[in-house]
């Protein structure tokens, strides 16, 4: 049978910046709030949408299609079965419900308070999905070019722009709790950044508060990511014991019981953690079912953006870590190579902190040239800010090369060539 691409499903899409994927994985969401279950879209359904294969879904997908995108799908090019396609002119582009309710946002308390309930603009999946979208503009940015002053600043606007929309309108209770997991998720991500700006005290701040959403919201995968990014936070100041608490709060989320992968980070994150507590043998077991856990992980099951980081690359990554601070420089090395060998060519980020603790095995097998060679391409460039964990990261394998091998000429050399890294070893 002869088919017409859907035009008009396309340029909504184009207009509004989504992939196939992205507007699957919306989809999904959407679905989720309709049926209470996540849908299984992906790129090739849409794909087939595009293509004008499917001219007709079924009601479920037209209500979820309706709350992504704010029109009816008559409007987006499809066309009941029996009836003949029909040129029309474009629909008036929809009106963005946050634009629309800035002016409510920006009303004195006492004065919001006085409004009617009815008269409170209506909170809906599309405004969900909206925020969402931010959140993997934010992810994205941290990705790539790591964290900082600028995505806490911008993460912290989109925890705030929720907060308000929970305040201003009305919304149904799950609607509610997606909100309530978005403000944690986007209080997480500041603290994140906040951390990569190695300012501690500030994102503990953040993470008190974000916890707090995290629990208000019932959202099982949030409350893991949560406990996870404070597991990551106590670890940062060595407060191992707390470390290791967060990484058990995190396996008692529903996520880590339903879904191997969950279960496969929160082991991974303990066995980072355990060795600051002496415990070298539980370690090792949870690096075991790190690994087991993720094996038996289905890849192609959906999950929200905020996993799509956790890749077997990863998982070496965090093994090599582990082996470090065990004290296996040599079983470290080989995972930390894996790990670099498998990222993609835009994780910048990652590549130059696994690349640090590359290093740091080295350093620990004895090869102090062939650890300096490693590490001097990490360097930041003269004038870049150096309040990062790379930075610190490298201040602390300065002080470790002086203990191991002092006077050397390879040490000279690399304290004469590091003298802008600011800042004690801690």
């Amino acid at each position: 049978m002869e088919t017409t691409r859907n035009a008009a499903l396309e340029a909504w899409m184009a207009e509004h910046g989504h992939s196939s994927n992205s507007f699957a994985r919306d989809l999904n969401r959407a679905l989720e709030d309709i049926i209470g279950r996540p849908g299984k879209f992906d790129g090739r359904t849409v794909r087939d949408w595009k293509a004008g294969r499917v001219q007709w879904p079924n009601a479920a997908t037209r209500e979820a299609m309706k709350q992504v995108t704010g029109r009816n799908v008559t409007d987006l090019g499809f066309t009941p079965r029996g009836k003949t396609p029909v040129t029309s002119s474009p629909s008036a582009p929809s009106e963005d419900p946050l634009h629309r309710r800035t002016f409510v946002t920006r009303l004195p308390a006492a004065t919001l308070a006085a409004i009617p309930i009815a008269a409170r603009p209506a909170i809906g999946t599309a405004d969900v999905q909206r925020l969402r979208r931010n959140l993997a503009d934010l992810w994205e940015m941290d990705d790539q070019h790591g964290a900082g002053p600028t995505l806490e600043k911008a993460a912290i606007g989109l925890s705030t722009r929720t907060e308000e929309l929970q305040r201003t309108g009305t919304a149904t209770s799950r609607i509610r709790s997606r909100l309530y997991a978005l403000a944690a998720t986007f209080t997480a991500t500041a603290m994140w950044a906040a951390v990569d700006s190695r300012q501690l005290d500030r994102a503990q701040r953040h993470m008190e508060k974000a916890i707090a959403l995290a629990g208000l919201s019932g959202d099982g995968q949030v409350q893991h990511q949560i406990w996870r990014y404070a597991s990551m936070l106590a670890g940062q100041r060595e407060r191992w014991v707390d470390a290791v608490a967060a990484s058990e709060a995190a396996m008692s989320a529903g996520a880590h019981r339903k879904d191997p992968l969950y279960a496969s980070l929160s082991h991974a994150r303990l066995a980072v953690s355990l060795p600051g507590t002496g415990d070298h043998p539980r370690a090792l077991r949870a690096l075991e079912r790190a690994e087991t856990a993720f094996e038996r992980a289905d890849p192609g099951e959906w999950r929200p953006a905020s996993m799509d980081f956790y890749t077997r690359s990863e998982l070496d990554g965090l093994i090599g870590i582990t082996h470090l601070r065990l004290g296996r420089p040599e079983h470290a090395e080989y995972h930390l190579h894996r790990c670099i060998a498998a990222l993609r060519p835009d994780q910048h980020r990652n590549r130059a902190y696994y690349a640090v603790h590359v290093a740091f095995a080295q350093l620990g097998q004895g090869d102090a040239e062939q650890a300096c060679t490693t590490a001097v391409g990490i360097i930041p460039p003269p004038g870049s800010t150096n309040a990062g964990r790379i930075p610190h990261l490298l201040t602390t394998f300065t002080a470790e090369l002086n203990a191991t091998a002092p006077g050397a000429r390879i040490t000279r050399e690399w304290n004469a060539r590091t003298a802008q890294l600011e800042g004690p070893a801690t």
